[in-house]
């Protein structure tokens, strides 16, 4: 009989959804299906605001909060932590203005895999929030987002140099007959605080609708 431990049963969401997650330098349309999400929503630009750095905090104590719970109700199950992720839009402009960000709203968020539970997700609000005084912790919700047909592309480089990289996504989706519909969604697969602004790397994702 062999004394060697078992080897952990992985759940990676990442994984499981390949090209919604790797990005690529070149515009491309995806189908995105229905994914389950942890949500804080807010509003105002998001650069030095503890309301966003709050949000942010609350999110990932519970997503490791729910990798510790699901480790310790399914024997040899790992979930992998899912990259933070932001929807952003300003309420009737017809323009992005990328100098003036009081006026945004955004949600951001972390995508769980199915063996997450709205039933798992509240008690591990209730325990985290026993430990730790987070504030943003009273604004999670545990919802399904879909986004269906989009067009994404990879970053590379700091956000303030978003906009040529964002002017190629929005011809692409002219170029493919299409028109942007929703939010802007970024996914964030480097970590701001501890990525050099060069080495930054995010996924530009637009929800787009056949025009006419």
């Amino acid at each position: 009989m062999s004394n060697q431990a078992t080897k952990p049963t992985t759940v990676d969401l990442r994984r499981e959804l390949g090209e919604l997650y790797r990005g690529n330098e070149q515009p491309a349309l995806v189908q995105v299906p229905a994914i389950d999400f942890l949500m804080i929503d807010g509003h105002g630009d998001p650069n030095g605001s503890a309301a966003f750095e709050g949000a942010v905090k609350a999110l990932y104590g519970v997503a490791y909060g729910l990798r510790s719970r699901i480790r310790a109700l399914l024997d040899g199950v790992e979930v992998r932590v899912m990259p933070l992720e932001g929807l952003w839009w300003i309420p009737d402009a017809q323009v992005w203005d990328f100098d003036d960000k009081s006026d945004w709203d955004w949600t951001v968020m972390l995508a769980e895999p199915d063996v997450v539970t709205p039933e798992l997700v509240d008690e591990t609000i209730a325990t985290v929030r026993a430990r730790r005084s987070l504030a943003a912790l009273d604004g999670i919700r545990f919802e399904t987002f879909e986004e269906g047909p989009a067009a994404q592309v990879l970053h590379r480089g700091p956000f303030v140099a978003e906009r040529e990289t964002l002017a190629r996504l929005h011809e692409f989706i002219k170029e493919r007959r299409t028109v942007p519909v929703g939010k802007h969604h970024e996914i964030y697969l480097t970590d701001a605080q501890r990525t050099a602004p060069d080495r930054m790397r995010t996924i530009i994702r637009q929800p787009v609708a056949v025009d006419g």
